[in-house]
């Protein structure tokens, strides 16, 4: 093939290949006015390309986003307005709504007063009651707003060698010294007017605490001296043994002072008293209230042989004797039937005697 069919047949594969490129190379496809001069197959092909070349690509719309799932949607704390409009959708699948979880109430604790005595474990469910302390002082009762009176300066001769047992300050060492038995040979004798008076001048001191337990059933005189109605006591506990020491103990506002009641009247009182639950509870409210000295109002010994059994629990005992009203026999007999307990202290009581005072103590162990 000679140089110029070569040259024609080129020519015309480039006409076909600027056809199928742009389809018509006759005519330019911008706005542009046609040039002046016809162009060749080859430069307008070229011309094309290089048209072709120069657009711009197309602007691709961002993707549209994907809805959010209804769990976050309310995970996000809908608007009333939302969780209506979501109310009123039919949804197959009932989806949970996150809470806030309830804010507990907050109570109020009370001020403790500086005063009183904290409360030990096992107190929790005990009673709170005000002494009418102006109402024993007309009764010529001790009362702590009188603390140098005439009958509290006997009453802290009468309580020093008790504390100083209980201390371990005497000659000896005295077992269960804090367990304090107060009684007398017959009724009448004064003897709970001298338990009261004992446990209000102990628990005047600073570093003294008292626990007085009611322990004469058949005549209770202490709840109403101090003015605090009936209620569940000493006997309840013996009978009932689901009842706790804490459901029957009353505390004071003085204090250092709590109190249990002799509480409901029982055919077999007297008995109960002598019974081997009197002996676990004086030995568990001993143990429980360890840092406590405690005063047993117990009923008179020649009353009842059961004030003899309970002497024996104690480590101490008052016996109180009515001055120039109990015979010196009636006095050795009851003595001779507390021989079970290691410190028996005499206690006499309505002398008229001004250099002894109304309360003379002569103290005597055995």
């Amino acid at each position: 093939m000679s140089l110029i069919e070569q040259a024609a047949k080129r020519l015309e594969e480039l006409k076909r290949a600027g056809q199928e490129v742009s389809g018509n190379l006759a005519y330019p496809t911008t706005h542009e006015e046609a040039p002046s001069e016809p162009l060749s197959t080859v430069e307008l092909a070229a011309q094309r390309l290089r048209t072709l070349h120069a657009r711009p690509d197309p602007v691709t719309a961002p993707p549209e986003p994907e809805p959010i799932p209804r769990v976050l949607r309310r995970h996000a704390r809908p608007t009333a307005v939302d969780a209506v409009a979501e109310h009123e959708e039919s949804a197959p699948v009932e989806i949970p709504v996150l809470a806030s979880q309830p804010v507990a109430p907050t109570r109020r604790t009370p001020v403790p007063d500086p005063d009183d005595e904290p409360a030990t474990v096992g107190e929790s469910r005990s009673r709170h009651i005000d002494i009418d302390f102006e109402r024993l002082a007309q009764r010529g009762l001790l009362t702590p707003d009188l603390p140098q009176s005439r009958i509290a300066n006997e009453f802290r001769v009468a309580k020093r060698p008790l504390l100083n047992n209980c201390i371990g300050k005497s000659a000896g060492t005295v077992e269960n010294a804090r367990r304090i038995m107060v009684t007398s040979a017959v009724p009448g004798e004064g003897k709970s007017f001298v338990s009261l008076n004992l446990a209000m001048s102990i628990a005047m001191e600073r570093d003294s605490t008292v626990l007085l337990v009611e322990g004469d059933p058949t005549r209770p005189s202490l709840a109403t001296l101090m003015g605090i109605p009936p209620s569940k006591g000493l006997i309840d506990l013996l009978v009932d043994p689901n009842l706790d020491v804490s459901d029957v103990l009353i505390r004071t506002n003085l204090g250092r002072l709590s109190f249990i009641p002799a509480g409901t009247r029982h055919h077999h009182s007297t008995e109960l008293l002598a019974s081997k639950a009197m002996e676990n509870l004086v030995n568990e409210v001993a143990s429980r209230y360890e840092d406590r000295i405690l005063i047993f109002d117990s009923p008179p010994i020649l009353a009842a042989p059961e004030p003899r059994v309970l002497a024996r629990y104690m480590g101490q005992v008052v016996f109180v004797i009515e001055a120039e009203g109990t015979s010196q026999g009636v006095v050795m007999e009851a003595l001779s039937a507390l021989e079970a307990c290691p410190i028996v202290m005499t206690l006499l009581n309505k002398t008229t005697s001004q250099e002894a005072g109304y309360y003379y103590y002569y103290g005597s162990s055995n």
